[in-house]
């Protein structure tokens, strides 16, 4: 399907009869993994530190990406065959599992254990969710529903920080994690009514490429090996980081749609921009409380407070594309990518020790400003590139992208960490990292230029 001119037919609300179901539900389902990733962030710094895992700071949430990366996939062709119904009940199951046994790891390598399979759940979810969208809502609402998508954000940035940042000083971390399974049974049984109306098979699916979940498995396994090549130099790591990268590229030419690293315009470069833009905010994220509790002694709730006002600018920055529905979607994505650089050369500020803690919070509001103008525009692009029996293997393609870029920025980080600095004092690395994330953003808004972005037929976006 190529983009046309939006139609004369007033935008229908999300919360009509026949949409309040699926609203609810998913909204329901993105706040929970929500809670999950502002807690984590958060109590990681004291989880690792109770665990002995500093050599492993940059693992927890690796892992959690190239596990979503096999999932993605996965859950893609899932969707193609199946509908989106049996994933999120699969996604909500693995999901609550790997709370279980990350909430009650003795060891790092137990909740390295629980996070990949928090990984398969969510990265399962994320994919039934986009295809529910794409089948349920008409055209001109799915920016509204993909902005629905940042707004179940908004509770749990509020909350999610701080009581993370309470239960890891005054109770324990493990609670970050035990406390969220009762509420994902909850959710799943609240979700049922809407799932139940979805479609359990969907026709014309032969044009599904092969060879996806070997792909994406190599992949997965090429993102470990480079990280833990990258983190442990030595001539047999060398050896190891060759096989990871010789893995990683030729899945990535079968997992991502043709021309995507060339940036091919159209469907290509709007999946490649994804994986530039979600990839450079995570790498940031995930360092942002270790910067401030290490460079700064900020406590673990004062820490958390700049990923709960950033998830709100985030929420409220997304609103502007979804009320705006026959707007062109690219401009919404440049000024994210403009917004994202500019974050990142504000976190500058912070990393030195002479530097002030507090332009965390003002960095951080513009970089999540920028996601959300871009993040959900970029959904909205790919689903509208995308024929019926392409939606899931597509919106794998755009988590594909973003968990790719995620885990290979973040373990860039890692290595930084590991080789240059340490998580006790991380300003080396946290400055290079930072630079070298804006530098991706100036690079992703160039990619995004009209000429570039067009649709495969050149039409407006």
């Amino acid at each position: 399907m190529t983009m046309t001119e939006a139609p004369a037919e007033p935008k229908t609300s999300l919360w009509a009869g026949e949409y309040r179901a699926v609203s609810i539900g998913m909204t329901l389902l993105v706040t929970l993994v929500a809670f999950e990733n502002l807690g984590v962030n958060t109590a990681m710094p004291r989880m690792v530190a109770d665990l002995d895992g500093g050599a492993l700071y940059s693992w927890p949430f690796t892992i959690f990406l190239v596990t979503s990366l096999i999932a993605n996939v996965l859950a893609g062709r899932l969707c193609d065959h199946r509908g989106p119904a049996f994933g999120v009940y699969t996604g909500v199951v693995l999901f609550a599992i790997g709370l279980l046994v990350a909430g009650l790891a003795d060891s790092m390598w137990v909740l390295l254990a629980g996070r990949a399979l928090q990984g398969f759940g969510g990265g399962t979810i994320s994919i039934a969710i986009y295809v529910m969208i794409a089948y349920v809502f008409p055209e001109r609402s799915q920016p509204a529903a993909f902005g629905l998508l940042s707004a179940a954000w908004v509770l749990p940035s509020l909350v999610g920080p701080a009581a993370a940042g309470l239960l890891t000083e005054h109770a324990s971390w493990r609670w970050v994690f035990l406390g969220l399974v009762p509420l994902a049974f909850v959710g799943a049984l609240l979700l049922l009514p809407a799932v139940r109306k979805l479609p359990t098979q969907v026709e014309n699916n032969e044009a599904v490429r092969g060879g996806l979940v070997p792909a994406a498995i190599a992949s997965a396994l090429g993102i470990a090996a480079l990280t833990w090549a990258a983190e442990h130099p030595s001539l047999a790591t060398l050896l190891l980081g060759i096989l990871g990268a010789s893995m990683l590229l030729p899945a990535l030419f079968r997992l991502l749609p043709k021309g995507t690293l060339v940036a091919k315009r159209g469907l290509p470069v709007t999946v490649l921009a994804r994986g530039l833009l979600a990839g450079a905010y995570t790498a940031m994220e995930v360092y942002v409380t270790l910067t401030l509790t290490s460079v700064h002694g900020y406590s673990p709730l004062m820490a958390g407070l700049p990923l709960t006002v950033g998830a709100l600018a985030w929420s409220a920055a997304a609103l502007l594309p979804a009320r705006n529905p026959d707007a062109d979607r690219l401009v919404f994505v440049r000024w994210g990518f403009s917004l994202l650089a500019a974050g990142a050369l504000g976190m500058l500020l912070v990393t030195p020790a002479w530097g002030w803690g507090w332009v965390a919070f003002i960095a951080w509001i513009v970089a999540s400003a920028g996601m959300g103008l871009g993040y959900s525009s970029l959904s909205v692009l790919t689903m509208r590139y995308s024929s019926l029996h392409e939606q899931g293997a597509n919106a794998a393609a755009l988590q594909v992208s973003e968990r790719v870029f995620s885990a290979v920025l973040v373990g860039f980080g890692g290595v930084l960490l590991a080789l240059l600095a340490s998580p006790q004092r991380p300003t080396p690395a946290m400055a290079i990292l930072d630079t070298a994330m804006a530098l991706v953003a100036v690079i992703g808004a160039l990619l995004v230029r009209p000429r570039r972005a067009a649709g495969p037929e050149g039409t407006a976006a």
